[in-house]
């Protein structure tokens, strides 16, 4: 190339030997970019091999954006590119030089052209060089930005914005691609199809790790904002657990052609414990695994069989892909830092926030709790989609569940119900009937306490999930099993499977 461009180039004016006189250039590479352009004009079709991650502002050369700009649209449109079909485009264009136009360039970019082979290449270069001056530009910015704060500004602000830059660039080239066309659409839902029915239970999405939940939900749906409510003792932080342990300990994953890893099943999970500390999380996974009451452990009246069972849990569960952040009081943008920042050093399969209430907004709306929960809620939801990962988000559910003689929970009983139920993809409420049961005892030997009994009998060790949204299916409810002293849930054990007892 540099023997059919000279004298033309840097088009900016300066040589750049001037111009690092004076400071440094920002990196990127002319001649990748003039091989890349002459290679589309000479071959249409080597515009496939780069229109998926390329785009004009990746181009050093603004020239060069404009040229692929326009290439690129003609292309698309089923029209032929040549120096001739595009000379319409720029004749009013300024001169490059004294002697060449920016036709006469164009015909100059054609004659130096070398095979289309390396075109992906040259688009990667051009790629990876404008994002190391994404790069320049975004740390230029942050000390800028620190040298000038006020007083009253504070680091962490400007700490949780350049991490969001950051990860933004990060992901350029998967988010914010504007519309998709239909084929692709499909193409996508049929590579869903097709890992559903490779992954084990044959879901489209991540198990739960309870088969009668995933065979309601099909799984935990990428970019889904799920949240799970209760009553206080229903069981939601022990179900949100088990299903973090259950996700974090099927985590399988698989290296792709491209070097990158993908889960196979399961997945890595952080779990935002904004009420619990993360010794006590860690407390009840294991108590449930070793079957060892967590009040036991906590009274240290546990025996030695039961010590060894803790021990060797804990030996199988320490490279587990759980990540748990107990800070307490954080804002929803602070969490979506953390979140990316997880992603980016481990990747992420799930994401848990227990819960909801205890978070912050951005502190505009807190004169007002039902607007600062609606901008809590829409940017989890936003989160998720740009995560690409299910986000499970306990809430509360208000007192006007106990008034009433059906205790089950419905989405009225959201607090701040409408930000909460609008941007959720499913509503789940925890419901045990075997906690109001239970406080309902009357005296001993009479016939009111017979039937209590026998109440209870019917409703003890049993949960339920109801489904009260899921835009992805039907709504309904699960019964699981569900043992107080490990806060576990499971399946429930079905009629036909209950063993025969024999006198």
């Amino acid at each position: 190339m540099s023997n059919n461009t000279d004298n033309i180039l840097p088009l900016n004016g300066a040589s750049e030997e001037a111009i690092a006189q004076n400071y440094r250039v920002q990196p990127h590479n002319i001649d990748a970019e003039q091989a890349l352009l002459g290679a589309i004009i000479t071959n249409n079709d080597a515009l496939d091999r780069v229109v998926s991650f390329l785009k004009p502002e990746h181009f050093f050369e603004l020239l060069h954006g404009r040229i692929f700009e326009i290439t690129s649209q003609l292309i698309q449109s089923n029209k032929r590119v040549t120096p001739i079909t595009l000379k319409t485009y720029f004749e009013n264009e300024d001169p490059i030089s004294e002697k060449i136009t920016v036709p006469d360039y164009l015909v100059r970019l054609v004659s130096g052209a070398t095979t289309i082979i390396n075109a992906e290449d040259y688009g990667r270069t051009i790629y990876d060089l404008s994002q190391r001056r994404a790069l320049i530009d975004i740390g230029g910015e942050m000390v800028n930005t620190a040298y000038n704060a006020t007083i009253n500004e504070s680091p962490d602000k400007q700490i949780e914005q350049v991490e969001q830059k950051l990860f933004s660039l990060a992901e350029s080239g998967k988010y914010g691609q504007g519309f998709a066309s239909f084929s692709s659409s499909m193409r996508i839902a049929i590579e869903m199809a097709a890992a559903a029915h490779e992954r084990d239970g044959g879901l489209s999405g991540i198990s739960t790790g309870i088969n009668d939940l995933d065979e309601k939900m099909g799984g935990l749906q990428a970019s889904d904002l799920i949240v799970l409510a209760g009553r206080p003792a229903m069981g939601k932080t022990a179900l949100a657990t088990n299903i973090a342990f259950n996700v974090a300990n099927a985590y399988t994953k698989e290296e792709q052609p491209d070097g990158s890893v993908k889960a196979s099943n399961g997945g890595v999970v952080g779990f935002f414990s904004l009420e619990m500390s993360n010794d006590q999380l860690a407390t009840r996974i294991v108590s449930e695994q070793a079957e060892v009451s967590s009040h036991k452990i906590r009274r240290g009246q546990i025996e030695d069989d039961e010590f060894k069972r803790l021990v060797q849990s804990a030996k199988n569960l320490q490279n587990l892909p759980l990540f748990i952040d107990h800070t307490g009081g954080i804002t929803v943008a602070q969490l979506a830092a953390r979140a990316r920042k997880l992603k980016r050093q481990h990747g992420l399969g799930l994401l848990v926030i227990d819960y909801i209430q205890l978070l912050s907004g951005s502190g505009k709306s807190q004169a007002n709790r039902v607007q600062e929960i609606t901008e809590i809620t829409t940017n989890l939801k936003a989160l998720a989609k740009e995560l690409n990962v299910p986000i499970i988000a306990l809430s509360q559910l208000s007192r006007q569940v106990e008034s009433r003689d059906d205790k089950r929970p419905q989405l009225s009983d959201l607090r701040e119900s409408g930000s909460i139920e609008q941007d959720a993809d499913v509503v789940l409420f925890v419901y045990r009937e075997e906690y109001y049961t239970q406080r309902l005892q009357p005296a001993e030997g009479t016939q009111e306490h017979f039937e209590w009994q026998d109440k209870m009998a019917a409703v003890e060790g049993v949960g339920e999930v109801i489904i009260g949204k899921q835009r992805h299916g039907s709504t309904g409810f699960v019964r699981l099993a569900f043992v107080a002293e490990y806060t576990r849930f499971s399946d429930l054990a079905k009629p036909s499977h209950v063993p025969e007892r024999y006198e």
